[in-house]
């Protein structure tokens, strides 16, 4: 089954299940995804379309959370917290530190870096090979740290 289709049957199950917070949290998933698919035209969306939304959904909410806490208003936050650990619950898990670094050496060797001038040709590298299989602040501070 799809991501497309999971969305859509765990919406349902919410809905029965009088879940208004989980629902709530997979209709701003839904509505993301109908978004793109007018911009292109589609009917549905592959798992890589999804998950680069759901990323980006994801990176949005806990920008939102931070805002929240530091602003004082633990209140909102929870409601973002909520929505956080549902578009997780879709995502595939990202590589750790160790892996990323393993990752990160071997695209620093294949190019010949040598400096931190070099940084976006490794991670324009690390990019091609692993494409949404790590977390990019993670790899820039790996690099950083290899080259710097």
């Amino acid at each position: 089954m799809s991501i497309y289709e999971d969305v859509n049957n765990q919406m349902k199950d919410a809905m029965k299940a009088g879940d208004k917070a989980r629902l709530m949290a997979l209709r701003n998933i839904r509505k993301n995804f109908i978004e793109t698919m007018k911009l292109d035209g589609s009917d549905t969306l592959t798992d890589e379309s999804c998950v680069t939304i759901l990323r980006r959904m994801g990176k949005a909410s806990q920008e939102s959370i931070e805002a929240y806490v530091g602003g004082g208003r633990e209140d909102l936050a929870v409601g973002e917290r909520v929505e956080l650990a549902v578009i997780e619950a879709f995502l595939p898990q990202l590589a750790g530190p160790d892996v990323v670094r393993g990752w990160v050496q071997e695209a620093i060797a294949a190019i010949g870096a040598t400096s931190p001038k070099d940084m976006g040709k490794v991670m324009g590298a690390l990019g091609q090979a692993h494409k949404g299989e790590y977390d990019g602040k993670l790899a820039q501070q790996i690099v950083k740290e290899l080259l710097g």
